[in-house]
């Protein structure tokens, strides 16, 4: 016997990222275009001279700002460096972390896998423009669209915070009815559960209780 699907049983496509229902035009998407342009300002925010990632040259010393003059502690002793920015800079980092992104979607692509060329602000350079590029591509197609977006949103969000000075945001601990906690910001894009693999949007976590009270 067949069984007939009703209304009530219907669920709109929604955003991964942010969860909210996809527009008419946006069906078949994996991530709304409003999401595609967020990802798209994220990533517009570090490449070139007075990108973050070049800033972040200003914020390796104690004393230096942006363009300012660095102040003299001590005629013998150097000054301590940041690690935070120099981790962010150094290989592994912010660079290591976009290439290895466009290497994923050169593979989803079944394309060759990318070259880097030059030093590492140039190679930053490169590999924000290829995945502008095929930032479309990514939006309408790839399964892990939702997680790219998470990581970039989260990388430049440290790059902001280390080149203004601006305190980390507090995590905040919510129970997935798995009953796995999840930590994430008030400007999360969204979280993937580690114990169910359940993918919420920015709304949807939010909306999550808190751990401990889910635990009470």
């Amino acid at each position: 016997m067949h069984h007939l699907t009703t209304l009530d049983d219907y669920s709109w496509p929604t955003c991964g990222p942010c969860g909210r229902q996809l527009h008419q035009d946006e069906l078949g998407r994996v991530a709304c275009r409003l999401c595609q342009d967020r990802a798209d300002n994220a990533l517009r925010q570090l490449p070139g001279p007075s990108g973050l990632y070049a800033s972040l040259a200003a914020r390796l010393t104690p004393g230096r700002g942006g363009d300012g003059p660095v102040v003299s502690v001590s005629r013998t002793a150097p000054l301590p460096v940041r690690l935070e920015p120099l981790s962010l800079m150094a290989r592994g980092g912010v660079v290591t972390i976009l290439q290895a992104w466009l290497v994923d979607w050169h593979e989803q692509l079944g394309w060759r896998h990318p070259r880097w060329e030059g030093d590492l602000q140039q190679q930053l350079d490169q590999v924000v423009q290829a995945l502008r590029i095929n930032l479309e591509w990514a939006a309408t197609e790839h399964p892990a669209f939702a997680d790219f977006m998470q990581e970039i949103s989260s990388v430049v969000r440290q790059c902001e915070r280390q080149v203004t000075g601006e305190r980390a945001e507090r995590p905040i601990a919510v129970a997935c009815p798995c009953g796995t906690t999840l930590r994430v910001t008030v400007s999360t894009p969204g979280a993937r559960c580690r114990g169910c693999a359940t993918q919420y949007g920015r709304n949807e976590v939010l909306d999550l209780p808190l751990a401990h009270r889910a635990a009470a």
